[in-house]
């Protein structure tokens, strides 16, 4: 399944799901079923590979989101695409968010002024995102801004291009959450 690691690859025809849709190695083509338990460790690892976060990080994150009031499966999610590096690849500075989690690490991105190197640093409704002057000028930044501007940003993000400034408008539902994620299995491996 694509999971959109590699940026703007993935949207080729170099794209490796395109060219071999099966696993790699000897045994790649052999079919087997994959039932219960294995449907759901795939999804799980499925999610952790999109959003970059080891078994640790995930479990955390899964723990709050149990402890809080509401559907375990669409906090997560939510808690998930409020991630730093997740709205900074989202907005379309990066082509990717590995890419996105360097940049932020660097000191390159600000938050309402401040200054943020934290990628899982968690954001709110209303605040700014800005990139500093110097990266700006970046002929990467330059071509992933360019190439975000054809395409939909979702519902809870405003951009502003010309001032390489985004904004979270309010928090994300799971309906504005677009990815092909089975949130309920990944509650239902966790709950066992």
């Amino acid at each position: 399944m694509k999971l959109f690691l590699k940026g703007d690859r993935c949207f080729s025809p170099k794209c490796a799901v395109e060219k071999r849709s099966y696993a790699p190695g000897q045994h790649g083509r052999r079919r087997s079923k994959i039932q219960g338990y294995g449907i759901q460790l795939r999804e799980k690892q499925k999610v952790k590979r999109m959003y970059g976060l080891m078994e640790r990080q995930f479990r955390r994150y899964f723990a709050k989101a149990n402890r809080k009031k509401g559907v375990t499966g669409e906090l997560l999610l939510q808690m998930l695409e409020r991630r730093l590096d997740n709205v900074v690849f989202r907005l379309g500075f990066t082509t990717s968010r590995a890419q996105a989690r360097q940049l932020i690490n660097h000191g390159h991105v600000s938050v309402d002024g401040r200054k943020v190197n934290i990628s899982a640093y968690q954001m709110r409704a209303g605040q700014v995102i800005s990139l500093a002057e110097g990266i700006r000028k970046n002929v990467f930044i330059q071509a992933a801004v360019e190439a975000s501007r054809g395409r939909t940003l979702p519902a809870w993000l405003q951009f502003d291009p010309d001032n390489f400034q985004g904004s979270v408008v309010n928090l994300p539902g799971r309906e504005e959450i677009t990815q092909p994620i089975q949130e309920q299995l990944i509650v239902e491996l966790y709950s066992k």
